[in-house]
């Protein structure tokens, strides 16, 4: 059920020591919610990145060729300037992303490898808040990865991950969704806002391509508007939303 626009937003947890983000592209987080993640590791929380595609058909200007590892390269320096140092590519397609078994196979595999209480994820409806479409890569991964949570810990729902070595795990506790229209939750932003904005910087060429504005004063402006707007339910503190799936 949706929670009321006006209803005061929940702090997040704090009793778990690990996570991982699943998203289906570079950028995706440092658009979402770099800022709780580097609040998060300033607190010695462990937190590691999976990301279904290399991004590799998101710059019209480049080849997928040049293009994919270019964004990798940007996805491990961005993840860096907020304590990640685990970044993992699935290798799906960019762009065509299927919702389907081998997706949430590729899921519950890399949660059985990093054993995460909490998963964060993005928005997986067709719509941002009925005002824009959601792509379909955004979608598929988000649901997958809500999907997967639960495969994850099934002994009897992918066998094989079993035969290669990943024991179930049934220890996520939450999945996390940021950029939902209904959130239910905040981390503070300010702690970790200007490493957000430094990390959103690091995809410097995907900005470029993106818009004509100076990429620091675009990336400064997007999070902090943001972070304030959430702050609105959040006792006027600037901060990241997520919707929270208990489990």
């Amino acid at each position: 059920m949706t929670e009321p626009e006006n209803t005061p937003l929940q702090p997040m947890p704090t009793d778990w020591r690990r996570a991982l983000a699943v998203v289906a592209h570079p950028d995706d987080l440092e658009y979402g919610c770099a800022a709780a993640i580097a609040a998060w590791t300033d607190e010695g929380r462990e937190v590691a990145y999976v990301l279904a595609t290399r991004g590799e058909a998101g710059i019209d200007s480049l080849d997928p060729e040049t293009c994919g590892p270019l964004r990798e390269r940007e996805q491990r320096a961005s993840a860096a300037v907020v304590g990640v140092s685990a970044v993992e590519f699935l290798g799906h397609r960019d762009g065509v992303i299927e919702y389907g078994l081998p997706l949430r196979r590729d899921i519950a595999a890399a949660i059985r490898r990093h054993r995460p209480e909490l998963v964060i994820t993005l928005n997986h409806r067709d719509t941002w808040g009925g005002v824009a479409w959601n792509t379909p890569d955004h979608v598929a991964v988000g649901r997958a990865t809500l999907d997967a949570a639960a495969d994850a810990g099934n002994r009897w729902i992918f066998p094989e991950l079993t035969r290669q070595g990943l024991r179930p795990w049934n220890g996520v506790r939450w999945v996390a969704v940021a950029g939902s229209a209904a959130p239910t939750h905040a981390v503070e932003a300010s702690p970790g806002l200007e490493r957000a904005v430094a990390s959103l910087l690091e995809h410097r060429t995907y900005i470029e391509a993106l818009t004509d504005e100076d990429p620091g004063t675009y990336a400064r402006d997007f999070l902090t508007g943001h972070a304030a707007a959430a702050g609105e339910r959040f006792g006027g503190r600037p901060a990241v939303a997520f919707e929270l799936f208990p489990r």
